[in-house]
């Protein structure tokens, strides 16, 4: 495909429509990217070298014009001299570069206006490839985000599954464990001076029942009946 064929495509090619129907989107764009950049510096090479002609053309075309001039006035000065032989050649040295300039001046003309059109497509294939760059860097973001995005999907599910539910369970179960293990390390223990004044009415209530007790003996030998003595027989 030739350089010009290569160019005009890229420039009708519409960016926006191509990316949506490609099945891969960032890879088309950098190829897309490349290409422009190999033809804007094929195009810029071109350029150049025209440029390098027209300069060549314009050192021409001076040394033709000054040329010409020098044998215009040799011819005048044969004729003012009488030498008409010298002067009929002289104008026909002078006719040589004056066809010779005006083939230079239309070489000339066709390459500023080769160089116009060069410099013409090279601003248009640099907006072309600003925005392609641009969509480029959309498309990196959009494809940073789709990634992040789908990760945290992928992370939502897994956390809804049952195993990882299970795992939560059996996590919760655990910490329940290890606070009720912990309720139960002084389950059943009072507190040591709770525990001295518990003692302390202990002891007044086995000294009541212990009072009580000697009370009810002795009143039961006090109500015993009193022995008269033995009894003799007959």
């Amino acid at each position: 495909m030739g350089i010009f064929t290569r160019f005009r495509d890229i420039i009708n090619s519409n960016i926006s429509s191509m990316l949506d129907r490609a099945e891969d989107p960032e890879k088309l764009i950098r190829l897309m990217i490349r290409e422009m950049e190999d033809t804007l510096v094929e195009i810029k090479a071109s350029c150049a070298g025209v440029m390098a002609n027209r300069k060549k053309t314009e050192r021409q075309l001076s040394e033709a014009r000054s040329r010409e001039e020098n044998w215009r006035q040799k011819a005048e000065l044969a004729v003012n001299k009488g030498r008409d032989d010298l002067a009929r050649e002289a104008l026909t040295e002078r006719r040589r570069y004056t066809q010779r300039i005006m083939a230079l001046e239309g070489e000339l003309v066709e390459c500023t206006g080769l160089v116009d059109q060069y410099q013409d497509d090279i601003r248009q294939l640099e907006d072309k490839l600003a925005s392609a760059r641009e969509r480029q860097r959309m498309l990196v973001q959009r494809h940073v985000h789709a990634n992040k995005k789908r990760r945290a999907q992928e992370e939502i599910r897994r956390m809804e599954s049952s195993e990882a539910v299970y795992k939560f369970e059996e996590l919760e179960n655990r910490i329940e464990r290890m606070e009720a293990e912990a309720d139960l390390v002084n389950f059943g223990r009072k507190p040591h001076l709770e525990a001295e004044f518990d003692g302390l009415m202990m002891d007044e209530e086995i000294e009541a029942e212990l009072h009580n007790l000697k009370s009810a003996i002795k009143k039961n030998d006090q109500d015993a009946p009193v022995s008269s003595g033995p009894v003799e027989k007959a």
